[in-house]
């Protein structure tokens, strides 16, 4: 065995102290690289002609148009951009599609009532705020803030204002609190319908945990939702959101209009090594099921919370065929979870390596995919589930062996 296999192995390469320089290190290029970027831009439009925040553009003109009481406009990819070219003088800049559901109307609207600059510096402020808050409820360390600022799909996440870090929050604060406060995660759970593709799996956890309370919490939530959305914009909102599904689908996801190299699924991949459409589907298919058959044993089981909660947030990545780069903020969630279980009860072979190439692969998964065509997101997100199914089965079988002797003796 080689010494950087056992190196490897052991973890015992990733130091106190390289933690700590490792996310120095990033942290300054990142806060780097963000100022440069907006510092050369003109008029928060990049030296590429896209918004800073590019993504946020989308949510901004959204929010415009709900203000002039049109928002199911924002449906209609035409009129759409138009109200997000507006927003920059009309210079040209590309087209970013809204898909959320018209609850998410709300943060639209009330980030479309400051300047644009201002109206995503607050976003971001306000959003990395709540991630680091719930992150660090977790892991409550000292050097928590310090590895989560400088998480890679941090800055992925910065660049396109995207949503990752409320994801992030939502998710994580409601696994931190769901067995002191089960009504207040469901709450949480239930806010994430805004992104409806990551919770296919979270009702089956919750069911398989027999979390009824929760549940009911999370489905009173969406309810509410559903409710205020239609008193407020009108049911013809919702007819709207129906019918981009069909733009949303094809062009979005079928046609690989973000870009393959972008989305870390497993439908992406095959999609970008050339497979047709059924079979892309299929594979996407088979794995949503796989996590979920896995998922309810684990949380149906005694394993502990820790494993069962990293398991979830794995998962609702893997599950998806729509899954960006900038949403591997939520493998935070993941890491924190099952850093918590290993300092409490030992890491075993691989399992520091493994937690620092889930650490550091948003920084290279885009490049190597476009490069190479290799979704190293894709690779590294189903070693770590499989990772914790192994943790879990191992603890189980050391349990069950210390109950039988217990019950010898």
């Amino acid at each position: 065995m080689t010494p950087i296999w056992r190196a490897l192995q052991s973890g015992r390469w990733l130091t106190a102290s390289r933690i700590r320089g490792y996310s120095l290190i990033l942290l300054v290029l990142g806060i780097v690289t963000a100022v440069a970027w907006v510092a050369l831009s003109d008029r928060m439009v990049d030296r590429n002609g896209k918004p800073i925040g590019t993504d946020f553009s989308n949510v901004y003109a959204a929010g415009r148009l709900t203000w002039r009481g049109q928002a199911q406009d924002a449906y209609d990819p035409v009129l759409q951009h138009q109200a997000e070219k507006a927003v920059f003088d009309d210079r040209g800049v590309p087209f970013f599609g809204w898909h959320y559901p018209p609850f998410f109307f709300a943060v639209a609207f009330a980030v479309a009532a400051l300047p644009y600059a201002w109206s995503l510096l607050l976003w971001l402020v306000a959003s990395m705020a709540a991630y680091l808050a719930a992150i660090r409820a977790i892991l409550p360390r000292r050097e928590t803030l310090l590895v989560a600022s400088a998480f890679p799909a941090v800055l992925v996440n910065i660049g396109h204002g995207q949503n990752g870090f409320l994801t992030a929050a939502l998710l994580g604060s409601a696994l931190q609190l769901i067995d002191r406060r089960p009504a207040i995660a469901g709450v949480l759970i239930g806010l994430l319908a805004y992104k409806p593709q990551f919770g296919v799996l979270i009702p089956i956890a919750l069911v398989a945990g027999r979390r009824w309370s929760t549940i009911g919490a999370a489905a009173a939530t969406v309810m509410a939702l559903i409710a205020i959305s239609i008193i407020t914009l009108g049911a013809e909102v919702w007819h709207a959101f129906a019918a981009s599904f069909g733009f949303t689908q094809t062009v979005v996801l079928e046609q690989g209009g973000t870009g393959w190299e972008k989305i870390q699924s497993a439908f992406a991949a095959v999609r970008n090594w050339g497979a047709d459409l059924g079979t892309a589907y299929a594979i996407q298919t088979a794995l949503a099921i796989g996590l979920a058959a896995t998922l309810a044993w684990l949380w149906h089981g005694t394993s502990a919370f820790e494993l069962k909660a990293a398991a979830l947030a794995t998962a609702s990545l893997l599950a998806t065929p729509y899954v960006l780069d900038y949403d591997l903020v939520v493998l935070a969630v993941a890491i924190a979870f099952l850093v918590r279980h290993g300092l409490v009860s030992g890491f075993r072979d691989f399992e520091i390596s493994l937690l620092a190439a889930a650490w550091i692969v948003p920084l290279l998964s885009r490049s190597i995919a476009a490069a190479t065509g290799i979704p190293l997101g894709l690779v590294v997100l189903l070693a770590l589930y499989l990772s914790i199914l192994r943790r879990a089965a191992i603890d189980r079988k050391l349990a069950t062996s210390f109950a039988i002797k217990i019950a010898q003796a």
